[in-house]
Order: structure tokens, then C-alpha cells, then sequence
């Protein structure tokens, strides 16, 4: 995913936010909301937290994370421009078509998470599919500890046709595919910094289809915890698989072998070189030990997620304070796992030192291009 040195950071300032209104409505049930759009959210957000999320931040968490972006990304404005149907963008079409997105190689995996939700969209009829794709994930991430609290704009119509296959990137693509889709598919709106962005779910996702003999192998060690230490994982030397070799998508891992307690550790190829690439090299570096960045970069980059493909984003309503509030912060810093240090790390990026960690034997030495 494509960078601009560190211009990310300045783009949270750019974050679209409704304009907050003096006048609050008092929903059917009695709570308080900016708008009466927002009521039916509060029921839905409870019925999520008791009956699909339970509490942990688990695998329906992962698949609702997963959904906002193999939902969101289907759309071309190149294609648009010229009067060929290139999908909806944020537009629900993972439910409302649960039958053919979910079946496609693309989108390997994600049948879970579209199963998992149907039976909320039934449940709660006031809420399009398109918002339920959204605000499931913004409420199942705060089950997971360090995640930040999302932005969660409601409004969205519902899809009206599947999306046309081939616009969801794999992890077997170069940088320059992967930033050309995210840039096409949000007309520009999404930029290298905000991929990186993105790429914060994989601290607290597992990969169950990039190995045939595996399930649930996470891509840090420190699984279903919401932090920095995806990033700096990646940047370590690769020893190893953690199960067989050869598959599509995948690199050697720095951490291969693991405990019953703990699996083995996965590297996406996607990951490994969007970690090394010139145009995102220095943003990923930047998220290192950095979690209020990473958390407030993540917002920003799935609120410009949510509103791609979208005909009229101006007229979402702010239902933000629906949301819960996290669970947990993470305090714990960024750590080499036990037998890595400085040594390790593959640096790509050399306009800023390395982040000196301090329990790194090695710490006091700078790598030099």
C-alpha cells in the first residue's frame, strides 16, 4: 500500500465528521441519540454484543472486520466513468447477495462472517445490510483490547446487484497493484499511509485459507490484542513456514514454530512487502510502539473505507455515539520476541531512526542504506 513519508498523519485532520447538532431526539427505548436514525442502532449494537461477539475478541470479531473491506472495496470510479458497472462500494452486497460474493475464490473465507450476520440483518429490519456491515465491526473490534472506538455514520442504501469479480486484492499482489486498487476504488480518497492504516486489523486477525493444513494462525504473536507489534513482526527476517511451504500469498515467517498455548505465526506476502516497499516503507515503520497513532490512523482510513462507492456520504448520519467504548487499553509496549533483537529487523526505511526498543539488546545500533 502506497505512502506519502508520513503525509498520513496529517490527513487525520481530513477525517469527514458530520457537523454535531444542538438537538438530540430520545429514542423508543429510552436512550438519547443526535438523530432518530440512529434509535435502532442501540437494540442491534446490544443484540451483537450478547449474541455474536459474547464478549471476546474472537473469530466473529475477525470475520466482521474482514466484511467492511471485501464489501467496501468492489467498486472502480475508472470503470464508473465509463458507464460500466464496477459494484456498489459500502453497500451491504456480502448479505444481500450472500450466495455469490461468499462463494467467490477472492473472497475465500468471509461465508462465516456473512453467515454469522444474516440472521442479525432479519432480526433488526430497520437496518440496511450496508449499515450492518459497517457497525458490526465498529462495535466487535471494541472486544479486543488497545482497539480504538470507530467512527459509525448511518444511511447507507442497500446494494442492488453483486459487484463484477476481480477488484478485491490478494495478498499475492505487488505494492503497485494492491495501492492502484485502494486509489481507484476510492477515487484517489485512500492513500499508501492510509493501507498501512488498514493493515492494523492484522494485528488481531488469523489466517484459516493461505495454507490448506492450517486454521486460525495469527500474523503477530501477540493474537486478538489490538497493537503495534504486527509491525514490527514483519519487519523481521523470515526463518521459516509455520505449516507447509509453496503457498500462494505467503512468506517465511520470523516465528514459524509454536506452543500449544500459542500457534505459530503467518506472514502474508502482502504484509512483507508493502512493510519494504519505498512508498509505504516509512509509514509502517512510523506505527512501531506508536499506539495512539496506529488507532487514530485505523479511524481514519476505515471511515474513507466506508464511504466508498457511496452516491451522497454528505447526507450519513453521525450515530457514532452508538458505539461502545472499548474494553481495554494496551499500555504494553512493542517487544522482539524472545531470541530477536535489532539484529533481525530488515529495514526499509531510513528517513527516521529505527524505534530504539528497550528491550532490545541491540538497540543503540543504527542501520545505515
Amino acid at each position: 500500500m502506497a505512502f506519502k513519508a508520513l503525509a498520513v498523519f496529517a490527513s487525520l485532520a481530513t477525517l469527514v465528521t458530520a457537523v454535531p447538532s444542538s438537538v438530540s431526539v430520545t429514542c423508543p427505548d429510552g436512550n438519547i441519540a443526535p438523530d432518530s436514525a440512529c434509535c435502532p442502532f442501540f437494540a442491534l449494537r446490544d443484540d451483537l454484543l450478547a449474541n455474536l461477539f459474547q464478549g471476546v475478541c474472537g473469530e466473529d470479531v475477525h470475520q466482521a472486520v474482514r466484511l467492511i473491506f471485501h464489501d467496501s472495496i468492489p467498486f472502480s470510479t475508472s470503470l464508473e466513468r465509463q458507464g460500466i458497472f464496477s459494484g456498489g462500494g459500502a453497500d451491504g452486497s456480502v448479505l444481500v447477495f450472500p450466495n455469490v460474493e461468499a462463494n467467490r475464490a477472492e473472497n475465500a473465507g468471509i461465508s462465516d462472517g456473512v453467515d454469522g450476520q444474516l440472521p442479525f440483518l432479519a432480526s433488526h429490519p430497520e437496518v440496511t445490510a450496508a449499515d450492518l456491515v459497517q457497525f458490526a465491526a465498529a462495535v466487535g473490534i471494541t472486544n479486543c483490547p488497545g482497539s480504538p472506538r470507530l467512527k459509525f455514520f448511518a444511511g447507507r442504501p442497500n446494494a442492488t446487484a453483486p459487484p463484477p469479480e476481480g477488484l478485491v486484492p490478494q495478498p499475492q499482489d505487488s505494492v503497485t497493484t494492491i495501492l492502484a486498487r485502494f486509489a481507484d476504488a476510492s477515487d484517489g480518497n485512500i492513500l499508501p499511509e492510509d493501507v498501512v492504516a488498514l493493515l492494523s486489523s492484522h494485528s488481531i486477525a488469523n489466517a484459516d485459507h493461505v495454507d490448506p493444513t492450517l486454521t486460525g494462525v495469527p500474523f503477530d504473536s501477540t493474537q486478538n490484542t489490538f497493537d503495534t507489534q504486527v509491525f514490527l513482526e514483519v519487519l523481521l527476517k523470515g526463518i521459516g513456514f509455520p505449516g507447509t511451504d509453496n503457498n500462494t500469498g505467503e512468506v517465511s515467517s520470523p516465528l514459524p514454530i509454536g506452543t500449544p498455548e500459542q500457534p505459530g505465526e503467518m506472514r502474508l506476502q502482502s504484509d512483507f512487502v508493502i512493510a519494504r516497499d519505498p512508498r509505504t516503507a516509512c509509514a509502517w515503520q512510523s506505527l512501531i510502539n506508536e499506539q495512539e497513532r496506529m488507532q487514530n490512523a485505523f479511524i481514519v482510513a476505515v471511515d474513507k473505507l466506508s464511504r466508498i462507492g457511496l452516491k451522497n456520504p454528505e447526507a450519513l448520519v453521525d450515530c457514532s455515539v452508538v458505539v461502545p467504548q472499548p474494553i481495554a487499553a494496551v499500555k504494553k509496549p512493542a517487544t522482539y520476541p524472545a531470541t530477536k533483537s535489532f539484529k533481525d529487523i530488515q529495514q526499509a526505511c531510513f528517513a527516521s531512526p529505527f524505534p530504539n526498543l528497550a528491550t532490545d539488546p541491540g538497540a543503540t545500533e543504527t542501520l545505515v542504506a
